[in-house]
């Protein structure tokens, strides 16, 4: 590269390093509330992720027990979607990003 091509090259936009900044894999998490039956949080996993009763279950106890629970791993479109969907069943949920991949 010359210095004239280096004078010249694009500098990257701020769009560009938010767009990479919200890239990769994000974590939809349910955070413990006082409101929601064991038995509706168990309900609700299976119907929004198909999880079986036992999966849902174990999902619930870690909610229950720690105050959350990881329930989705994925792109950020998708965890955006599945928070939203959780949200409208009026249970807490959160995105983290996936700072381990």
């Amino acid at each position: 590269m010359t210095i004239d091509q280096a004078q010249t090259a694009p500098t990257p936009t701020i769009e560009a390093e938010e767009a990479t900044a919200l890239a990769g894999p994000w974590k939809v998490i349910v955070l413990n509330d006082p409101v929601n039956l064991m038995s509706y949080v168990v309900l609700v996993f299976r119907r929004v992720f198909g999880f079986s009763k036992s999966v849902a279950r174990k999902h619930m106890l870690e909610v229950h027990e720690q105050g959350r629970s990881i329930v989705w791993c994925g792109l950020r479109e998708q965890a955006e979607h599945y928070a939203f969907v959780l949200q409208q069943w009026h249970l807490t949920a959160i995105l983290e990003r996936n700072e381990t991949d």
